[in-house]
């Protein structure tokens, strides 16, 4: 597993609030619109990042992490695993605190480089689930 109950725990409650979503569309079918609510809910600022800089659930969109004009404290992944670890890396340029790879989004190699730059990550774990599984809602 990657990424312990400590660490899921610390990125919800510590990481701050802040939460770039990458690969949240306005497609309601899709789990990032789903999981993006679940955040909101709990309290957390959503970003939403997506080629189509859609706005979603209220929050405006940018292209990429680069192009958001403030700092974000997490980075939450919903692209396919062949794009995930240059995701991580723009997380860690950008000054993210915690980077989390979604059910399904697993790069080992990424993994190791997010943690070796100081970074808490989780990775292969659903941030929803988490959250009710932790007694944290």
């Amino acid at each position: 597993m990657y990424g312990d109950n400590e660490t899921v725990r610390r990125i919800l409650t510590e990481a701050g609030d802040t939460w770039a979503v990458v690969g949240l569309s306005d497609n309601p079918a899709r789990a990032a619109h789903g999981v993006a609510a679940v955040l909101q809910r709990f309290g957390k600022r959503i970003v939403p990042v997506h080629p189509k800089a859609e706005t979603v659930h209220g929050e405006r969109g940018y292209a990429s992490l680069a192009d958001i004009p403030f700092p974000v404290d997490v980075v939450d992944v919903f692209v396919n695993s062949a794009l995930a670890g240059a995701v991580a890396d723009e997380a860690v340029a950008a000054g993210a605190k915690a980077v989390w790879f979604q059910l399904g989004v697993v790069d080992e190699t990424a993994y190791a480089r997010t943690r070796a730059a100081g970074l808490d990550m989780v990775m292969d774990r659903c941030l929803a689930i988490e959250i009710r599984s932790l007694g944290l809602v």
